[in-house]
């Protein structure tokens, strides 16, 4: 069952001092954020421990403990066999590696604890962002993608209530310490993707199938806005130097293509919700020497992920489910 995405739907804020719990934008957080509004309940600011932060909605249909399992859920990873079958973290150890991890034995120790990690699905709002967040992060531009579109066991027995995001610094969650015995998935608020949203820490056998389609999806094609793109870069040569009082050794060049193709993609993030602009600019970045065409289709598909989702959906009902 596909629930509505929204990217710029309204999100809950509950104070930590006086309870006080009200609804807001996503402009209006991101006003917050930067020191600009107060609850409204006590007037506290956001650099206090206990101020407002976003919480779950209580209409928020994934409450229901019935309906979860029934739902689609969604997951953005590099990997092309998400979640791997036979998962062996230790396949791509070399020999010098394992020896500076201390041996075989710290090594199976690693293995254990990697085997131990929960799983996360979430929202496809929430995938997406994690996508973006991940390319701008963890320097994944030129990474190929993939978004997977999850069907849980119907069996499936979900923990009672939800949890605050259990992350760790790192985003993993210890399965057991979330998911005790006779219980296979546990919701949680998400704070960093899709705020608001419930998100799900699972282990592999709570997953009946996946769908999967690379993103962006490989025959993107804008008829306007990737054909005026590439006229425009391709119109384009020669190098700006930036005018800074450092010395010229010290100073970084960029081609003219590439200052547009900024331009281009900053101009296409203004479009979103102010929460993803950062993210989708630098996942947008032109690499120097890229071919004008296919910077353009990649960054219209990526833009289409969030503005019309229907033709990534469109294309993940094509695909047989595989089973995990």
């Amino acid at each position: 069952m596909e629930r509505r995405i929204d990217f710029s739907r309204e999100r809950q804020m509950l104070c930590g001092r006086c309870d006080h719990r009200w609804r807001v934008n996503l402009e209006w957080i991101d006003r917050w954020e930067q020191g600009e509004e107060t609850c409204p309940g006590c007037g506290m600011t956001c650099q206090h421990e206990d101020a407002p932060q976003v919480t779950v909605d209580p209409d928020d249909p994934a409450l229901d403990d019935d309906r979860v399992a029934r739902f689609f859920w969604y997951h953005t990873s590099t990997q092309a066999d998400w979640p791997t079958r036979d998962f062996d973290p230790a396949a791509v150890l070399t020999p010098e590696t394992r020896r500076v991890m201390g041996g075989e034995q710290r090594v199976s120790a690693w293995v254990a604890r990697q085997r131990a990690k929960a799983l996360h699905v979430g929202t496809y709002e929430a995938a997406v962002h994690n996508m973006l967040r991940r390319i701008r992060n963890q320097a994944d531009q030129q990474s190929q993608f993939y978004l997977y579109r999850v069907r849980l066991m119907p069996s499936v027995v979900v923990r009672q209530g939800w949890l605050i995001d259990p992350s760790d610094f790192v985003g993993d969650v210890v399965l057991d310490e979330v998911c005790p015995p006779g219980v296979d998935v546990a919701r949680y608020l998400n704070y960093h993707e899709d705020p608001g949203g419930l998100s799900l820490a699972l282990g592999r056998d709570a997953i009946a199938g996946v769908q999967q389609v690379p993103v962006p999806l490989p025959d993107t094609w804008d008829g306007g806005w990737v054909r005026d793109a590439v006229a425009a870069l391709e119109g384009v040569s020669g190098t700006v130097v930036p005018a800074t009082g450092k010395p010229a050794r010290l100073m970084r060049t960029s081609s003219l293509r590439a200052v547009l193709a900024r331009e281009l993609g900053a101009s296409l993030a203004g479009r979103l919700p102010v929460n993803l602009q950062d993210q989708f600019a630098s996942a947008a970045a032109f690499a120097e020497g890229e071919d004008p065409e296919q910077w353009a289709r990649r960054t219209s598909g990526l833009f289409d992920l969030i503005d019309d989702p229907t033709r990534v959906l469109a294309a993940l009902d094509q695909q047989d489910p595989r089973e995990v």
